[in-house]
């Protein structure tokens, strides 16, 4: 009985810590190639360093679970394993899907040059050039309302000043930039 109490109140526990910690991340998987928004503190102040890899691995559940990001920086491989709900994580951000039949890449160590590359999925590849291409148009379109408005606008100042006396009409209309 007693042991039973102790259980539900680590469950509890767990769970309560888990719902502080965890954070939301977009999807990603092993041979993705992320960007890893890392906050750094040095001395009283902070930043945040974009640390950007392929995923190699990913390991544990839940408040233990972990990733190793590498990347080749001047020939060298270097790996970082990153706690996946560290509060030192800023944001996590997906920039190719990679296509692999492995759940772990450690094989990647060995490799250098074109052999340590990862091909990239087509289908997720076409999902991000659509999201890119909406996101293009999006902004596009309210560019073009923004224009819209202005152009209102400087119509309805001409049809104020064809409509006025002939005498108002003779003056230089304000410029409008």
């Amino acid at each position: 009985m007693n042991e039973k109490v102790k259980l539900e109140s680590l469950q509890d526990l767990r769970k309560n810590v888990l719902d502080k910690y965890k954070k939301e991340w977009p999807n990603f998987s092993v041979g993705d190639t992320i960007k890893v928004h890392y906050k750094i503190k040095e001395g009283d102040k902070q930043r945040i360093q974009i640390y950007e890899g392929t995923v190699i691995s990913i390991r544990g559940s839940e408040l233990d679970k972990t990733m190793v990001v590498r990347r080749v920086a001047h020939n060298i491989g270097v790996e970082r394993i990153f706690p996946f709900y560290s509060p030192f994580i800023d944001s996590i951000e997906v920039v190719r899907k990679g296509k692999v039949r492995r759940a772990k890449l450690f094989y990647l160590r060995d490799k250098s040059g074109k052999e340590g590359k990862i091909k990239e999925s087509r289908e997720e590849q076409a999902k991000m050039v659509a999201e890119k291409k909406a996101e293009k148009l999006r902004i596009k379109s309210e560019k073009v309302k923004s224009d819209a408005a202005a152009a209102e606008k400087l119509a309805q100042e001409a049809a104020v000043a064809a409509s006025s006396t002939p005498a108002e009409a003779t003056e230089t209309p304000p410029a409008v930039s």
